[in-house]
């Protein structure tokens, strides 16, 4: 799905801004003016009918050299229906700085992000510029592009806001019953998350504060609560499992705060690339298990400092600059320099960085300095040397393969030489071709979930209910248009979690359909399938702390031998894949308000009794008398004799 922009714009650059990924912007912009030309019509004239035809024409045939026919013949007809609910700008009127202030008042709650702070520069640069009688043509073009990239990026944020919203609640879920100050506060956060995704609106530290609130309790969930004392009230060391499930949430917690960090100083290290070498030592040590959280807080402490003094020293670099402008005689290239330096110079007083614009600036002074009358054309080489620059930046892999390249291009340029952008954009549309499909392919796979996933979401363990969230967030990223590098990898992420518990959830249906089945007419007959829980049924049924009066949880160590807790899920005990599937079954026989079972398969005899705050305790032997008498009292109880 596409985000239309807010405000009209001309209509053929609908096309080239929705197609963009797969062919490059200069190119589509050449065939449609061509193909206008053929018309006897201007690019601007072109209208919704004309541009369908050529869309299915020029474009369709431009677009099957990088991407499968039936793909181009996919995205053509999305852009056609875009096209036919379009709102065109007039044709022939002056451009409208209203279009660049509409766009920076809806996204002034996100002054830091550098699209935010790059528009401002554009658009108080644009200002003095129409007062002065000057086209802003090219101003609002960069302009709305960069409006377009900030819809991209709230739509993608939404979406993770979405799936962490989710994640709050159900952990909150879990430690509810824990009560206190932390977890009125998490409820509170997580009150005005809710409300702040109704209303299209991130809030990324108020998302921050409900996780680093949730992983304190959940922690202190696994690793104190659920531990019964010793005599002397000291607690006992963990045991091996409550353990591995700290680690897990330790390395899971440092892991999203890693991520949020490279999201956030992205420019940074991509302008420093020593920075850029110890961000992937700390992924590293992440995928190894070995990241700790002082790490991660002493690297946001160094970014914060390096960014600081990046920022410095590029107000410094400009003013070198400005002073090297000043000695140049007039010319229209060195009016076009005079306008990106005032540009830089609004971002970097924003707090912005502005590296690569710092970098084309240097080169079209030299070109200026060294040959002016060149000046015009080494410059437009050098946008579009950017272009593809900036477009490789959303494309897996095309980076690392272009980057030598421009370097060439650049050092050609450099020497007075000519660079030719348009070979560069076709190693990139053979990128752009492979991501396209890949994305196809993650499509694919996220439909398959989330079909797949009917067919198990009556199991109520916690395996399913995480696989409902996570079916939710892929049917969210599937309605996203074309992605960025890190909304791709979430994706990609995603995916993979999901089809892990996809199978997990199949083994568990499985498990539980054996285990029916060996009931016959009595007990639980026909209860698989009686009810439809969305994925969360168990959530109802109080959390860990639902009452004063619970039971310790005892360690699998304190357990008689072939019994089991169930809580939604085995939580202590033997691993036994049969287990699971009686899981579940429990699970849903709660709901029925059953207190206690017997039944028998071919393993033997089962006896489970709830504990009276949601959970059960169950037996397994060769009788329901021999378990009677060997651990009825603990069944009962819950005190092991």
């Amino acid at each position: 799905m596409t985000t239309t922009p807010a405000a009209p714009e001309a209509l053929y650059r609908l096309p080239v801004r929705l197609l963009g990924d797969l062919v490059s912007p200069r190119a589509l912009e050449r065939i449609l003016q061509d193909a206008a030309q053929a018309r006897g019509l201007s690019v601007e004239a072109l209208d919704a009918p004309a541009l369908e035809d050529i869309l299915k024409r020029e474009v369709f045939k431009r677009l099957q050299l990088s991407v499968p026919a039936a793909l181009a013949k996919r995205r053509v007809s999305d852009v056609i229906g875009e096209l036919l609910s379009a709102v065109p700008a007039p044709v022939g009127e002056a451009p409208d700085l209203g279009v660049l202030e509409d766009g920076a008042r809806r996204f002034s709650l996100y002054f830091d992000w550098p699209e935010a702070q790059r528009l401002r520069g554009v658009l108080g640069v644009a200002r003095q510029q129409q007062e002065a009688g000057q086209d802003v043509a090219p101003l609002v073009r960069e302009g709305q592009d960069l409006i377009a990239l900030m819809e991209r990026r709230l739509e993608e944020g939404l979406v993770a806001q979405g799936q962490d919203l989710a994640e709050l609640q159900a952990a909150f879920r879990r430690v509810q019953g824990m009560g206190g100050k932390d977890v009125r506060r998490l409820e509170s956060l997580i009150g005005q998350i809710e409300e702040a995704q109704g209303q299209r609106m991130l809030l990324p530290a108020e998302v921050e504060r409900a996780r680093t609130i949730t992983f304190t309790l959940r922690k202190l969930l696994e690793s104190s609560v659920v531990q019964p004392l010793a005599p002397g009230g000291a607690p006992p060391p963990l045991d091996p499992e409550a353990q591995a499930r700290v680690l897990a949430l330790e390395q899971e917690h440092v892991a999203r705060q890693l991520a949020d960090l490279t999201r956030e100083f992205e420019p940074l290290t991509r302008a420093r690339p020593d920075l850029e070498a110890r961000a992937r030592a700390l992924r590293a040590e992440q995928t190894a298990g070995t990241l700790t959280a002082g790490a991660v807080d002493a690297w946001r402490a160094e970014l914060e400092a390096a960014r600081s003094a990046l920022l410095a020293g590029q107000r410094a670099e400009l003013a070198g600059l400005e002073t090297r402008l000043a000695a140049l005689p007039e010319s229209p290239t060195l009016h076009e320099a005079r306008v990106a330096r005032d540009v830089l110079r609004l971002t970097l007083d924003g707090g912005g960085l502005a590296t690569d614009e710092l970098r084309d600036l240097h080169a079209t002074l030299a070109a200026l300095e060294a040959a002016p009358a060149n000046a015009a054309r080494l410059l437009e080489l050098q946008r579009g040397l950017a272009e593809v620059e900036r477009a490789a930046r959303d494309v897996p892999g095309a980076s690392a393969e272009l980057a030598p390249l421009l370097a060439a291009a650049r050092e050609a340029l450099a020497r007075g030489e000519d660079a030719d952008p348009d070979s560069l954009w076709r190693v990139l549309e053979r990128r752009m071709g492979q991501a396209a499909q890949e994305r196809q392919d993650f499509d694919t796979r996220a439909d398959h979930v989330i079909r797949e996933y009917d067919t198990v979401r009556h199991l109520a363990g916690e395996t399913t209910q995480k696989l409902g969230r996570l079916a939710d967030t892929l049917r969210a990223q599937r309605r996203l248009g074309a992605m960025s590098g890190s909304a791709r990898e979430r994706y990609a992420q995603t995916l993979e979690e999901a089809e892990a518990l996809l199978a997990e959830s199949r083994a568990e249906y499985q498990a539980a359909q054996e285990v029916t089945a060996s009931f016959g007419a009595d007990a639980l007959s026909g209860l698989l399938g009686v009810f439809d829980l969305g994925g969360e049924a168990g959530n109802d049924l109080g959390g860990l702390f639902g009452a004063e009066t619970a039971a310790p949880v005892l360690t699998p160590s304190d357990l008689p031998d072939d019994t089991w807790l169930i809580r939604g899920a085995v939580t202590a005990g033997r691993a036994d894949p049969a287990v699971s599937g009686v899981a579940a079954l429990l699970d849903q026989a709660t709901l029925l308000g059953a207190r206690s079972l017997r039944f028998e398969d071919e393993r033997g005899a089962w006896v489970a009794r709830g504990d009276g705050v949601g959970g059960w305790r169950l037996a397994r032997g060769p009788s329901a008398a021999a378990i009677e008498d060997r651990v009825g009292g603990w069944l009962t109880t819950g005190e092991a004799r």
